[in-house]
C-alpha cells in the first residue's frame, strides 16, 4: 500500500509530528485543523470563525490531495465547549453538501493553541 503525503502552503503547517494529510488507497486521511490563518499563523476570533477558517484549511488540504468537502466519508469535530455545537453544526451545513457524510462530535479538555473547535476528515477521491 503506496501512500503520499500532502502538503499546501493554503493551511497552515503542521505543528507536530504528523503530516497535513496523506493520500493512499484511493483515499485522503486530513489531519485536524484549528482556525489558524495560513498566512499569518494567528488564530481566529470565535468559535464561528474558527470553524469557518478549520473547516477552509480542510478544504485546501483535501485539494491539494485531489478531492474536496463534497466527496468526504467521514468528519470527526472536537469542540473545547460543547455548548458550541449548534454554531459549529451550522457552520458545517453551509460549507459541506448534502449527503453528509458520516461524523462525530466531541467535546474534549483542550485544543492546541487554544482552539476552539478542531475538524479532521476523511475524503474519497473521485
Amino acid at each position: 500500500m503506496a501512500k503520499t503525503v500532502i502538503h499546501t502552503d493554503a493551511a497552515p503547517g503542521a505543528i507536530g509530528a504528523y503530516s497535513q494529510g496523506i493520500k493512499s488507497e484511493g483515499m485522503v486521511y486530513a489531519s485536524g485543523q484549528i482556525g489558524l490563518d495560513p498566512a499569518t499563523g494567528t488564530l481566529r476570533e470565535g468559535v464561528e470563525a474558527q470553524a469557518r477558517q478549520a473547516f477552509s484549511n480542510l478544504s485546501a488540504i483535501l485539494a491539494a490531495g485531489g478531492t474536496t468537502l463534497e466527496s468526504a466519508v467521514k468528519i470527526s469535530i472536537f469542540l473545547a465547549d460543547i455548548n458550541d455545537f449548534a454554531v459549529v453544526n451550522k457552520v458545517m451545513q453551509e460549507l459541506v453538501p448534502e449527503p453528509f457524510p458520516a461524523r462525530s462530535c466531541f467535546a474534549v479538555a483542550a485544543l492546541p493553541k487554544g482552539a476552539l473547535v478542531e475538524v479532521e476528515a476523511i475524503a474519497e477521491i473521485p
